[in-house]
């Protein structure tokens, strides 16, 4: 029995098109969920934090506190890894599109995107360095000469590996936004 309500891959309804009066434009939002791998490795990690934590309760129950205390910040920092990487990933608002990776964040306004468009090319497989052939989905910006930046989503990342259908909604959502915002 699905649960449409639990799923961003439900079938798309005419009435989910219009605009709700409490849909805040202005606010960041993925216009994809994040994919199975992702949220596996997350997940991973998290589990990881939770037998970390407890080693830092049973060593500050044995043991010196600052031993405890340096088992604790390994377990609060494999925790901060898992959360930025759900948090990695294409956003979008009115003000601009912004590329959310483990390491930073690079954000492009509107005004400076000259196309964002499908191509066919050879990607990495879950961003490590072998590639297979895939679609990707490129931002050219205006202020540079017409030069792609780097890929925003691909075929074979973390969030759409054998999910190509949720890549064509979530490539679709990216060009509407940029063909609605990015006139300027």
């Amino acid at each position: 029995m699905p649960l449409p309500f639990l799923t961003a891959d439900r079938a798309i309804e005419t009435a989910d098109d219009l605009a709700l009066p409490f849909d805040d434009r202005d606010r960041w939002r993925r216009p994809y969920r994040p994919g199975p791998w992702r949220v596996g490795v997350a997940a991973l990690w998290l589990l990881l934090a939770s037998f970390v934590l407890f080693a830092a309760v049973a060593i500050a129950a044995t043991a010196s506190r600052s031993e405890a205390g340096v088992v604790l910040g390994i377990a609060l920092a494999v925790i901060a890894g898992a959360l930025r990487l759900l948090r990695v990933g294409v956003w979008v608002s009115a003000r601009g599109l912004r590329r959310v990776s483990f390491f930073g964040t690079r954000t492009t306004p509107w005004d400076r995107v000259a196309a964002v468009r499908t191509v066919q090319q050879p990607v990495r497989w879950l961003g490590l360095p072998r590639t297979v052939q895939g679609q990707a989905l490129i931002l050219v910006r205006k202020d540079r000469g017409g030069q792609d930046a780097p890929t925003l989503l691909t075929t074979h990342n973390a969030d759409f590996l054998a999910r190509p259908g949720s890549f064509d909604r979530a490539a679709d959502t990216v060009e509407a936004w940029a063909a609605e915002y990015g006139r300027g």
